[in-house]
């Protein structure tokens, strides 16, 4: 599959990438990135469980562990040019070089998963974590940068249709190896060198030599008021602070659901799949999110995104039979990656100059959003006698944070208007 303009493939792309190419690269660097670098984990785990190589507390510090090196990443990201002149280092990377880096550690960290060493497995996902978080904002700024250049900024939403087709891609593949009684070490080698295939695929499109329009700020106007600049403060806090909740109130679900599935309905024959359609629900709300046009209100989006979830948490609570997980799991993918793309659209709204900060910020937070849930979860499992309802208060915490999230969105699109400056 090779996306084309003319004669010139992705394979070979020109000094600067078309639209297309643009699309390609960010929807594969995303979906090795967190289709597989972060994700794969989640199908694998039950197998893991069934091998006797874990259980459901080394379970939970491993996942938490993957989320820790991505705050961890988020924070590398946003303080990367002031730690680059800490070591005096002059010639700084650009970012295609950063998302190279973090697609080849990606492919060995999860080829790493396979060896049978327990003890170097949390280390290996929290570099794994480190790597995502790169790839993630590197490749998103990247790839942002070239929409908004090409006036198409509604296509940036189409590169999330990456991390849903990793997740599809991951959850079929573990569904066919459990039917075939394979191994969670042979998943974890399935899916390395899956990443290695495609990260080679992309390889050249994301070039080196040197920084592609985009990748450098944006020179804007001159400075706006001091009164303008405490309000984008008040902002640019609030929305890291929900932003931060949407990563504490659907990570639980997306680590344990094949899990959660499993105690409630031991035995049915859907269980393989509910992962498989969180991963369509996410791609099909990316290719949703890409049809949505004109500015607006990111904040109104980003609302109803999180009640979406929320509700999609609740489904599942309410209705624990294969036709409440099959919707569950498909409404809480739906707006998955469209919070993604309407945050940094409001990112790059808020801090048109130099997005890169910023958005390392909010997805630090969404990253310690994600290290207090798998502990949380299993905590609140260890107090419950009934393993297969001892998920749902956590559950039902996560859902109220998604609501809570909801309701900051729309109160900043109350007080602070989009067209008051």
């Amino acid at each position: 599959m090779t996306a084309t303009t003319g004669q010139a493939s992705i394979a070979r792309p020109p000094a600067t990438p078309t639209a297309a190419q643009a699309v390609v690269a960010g929807m594969v660097a995303l979906a090795v990135a967190m289709g597989i670098g972060r994700f794969a984990f989640t199908p694998l785990l039950p197998m893991m469980l069934a091998d006797g190589v874990v259980n459901l507390d080394a379970a939970s510090w491993l996942a938490s562990a993957n989320y820790l090196g991505y705050l961890l990443g988020a924070l590398l990201c946003t303080f990367q040019p002031l730690l680059w002149r800490l070591f005096g280092i002059t010639q700084q990377p650009n970012g295609p070089t950063l998302v190279r880096a973090g697609l080849a550690s990606t492919a060995l960290l999860t080829l790493g998963m396979a060896l049978p060493i327990p003890s170097i497995w949390p280390a290996l996902r929290f570099a794994a974590g480190i790597a995502s978080a790169l790839v993630f904002v590197f490749a998103s700024g990247w790839c942002l940068a070239q929409f908004a250049r090409l006036d198409v900024p509604s296509m940036g939403a189409l590169i999330y249709i990456g991390p849903g087709a990793g997740i599809v891609l991951s959850g079929l593949a573990a569904s066919l190896m459990v039917a075939w009684n394979g191994s969670a070490a042979l998943g974890w080698s399935v899916f390395g060198v899956l990443a290695v295939a495609l990260s080679a695929f992309i390889w050249p499109v994301f070039a080196s030599r040197g920084a592609w329009p985009g990748s450098a700020p944006v020179a804007v106007g001159p400075s706006a008021p001091a009164r303008a600049t405490r309000e984008r403060r008040g902002e640019v806090s609030l929305l890291a602070g929900a932003y931060g909740l949407a990563g504490f109130g659907y990570i639980i679900t997306a680590t344990f659901l094949p899990v959660i599935a499993r105690q409630s309905m031991p035995g049915s024959p859907w269980l393989d799949l509910f992962w498989p359609i969180f991963g369509v629900g996410v791609m099909t709300g990316a290719a949703l999110a890409s049809r949505i046009r004109g500015p607006g209100d990111q904040r109104q989006r980003l609302a109803a995104c999180y009640f979406v979830q929320a509700l999609a948490i609740l489904v599942g609570l309410w209705s624990p039979t294969p036709a409440g997980f099959a919707i569950g799991s498909l409404l809480l993918g739906l707006p998955f990656t469209a919070i993604t793309f309407f945050a940094l659209q409001e990112v790059r709204r808020l801090r048109p100059a130099s997005p890169s900060g910023l958005t390392g910020l909010i997805t630090s937070l969404y990253g310690l959003g994600q290290i207090v849930g798998p502990p949380l979860a299993t905590a609140l499992l260890a107090r419950s006698a009934d393993t297969a309802r001892g998920f749902a208060p956590s559950l039902e915490i996560a859902a109220g944070a998604l609501l809570l999230g909801a309701v900051v969105f729309v109160s900043m699109s109350k007080f602070y208007p989009v067209n008051r400056r």
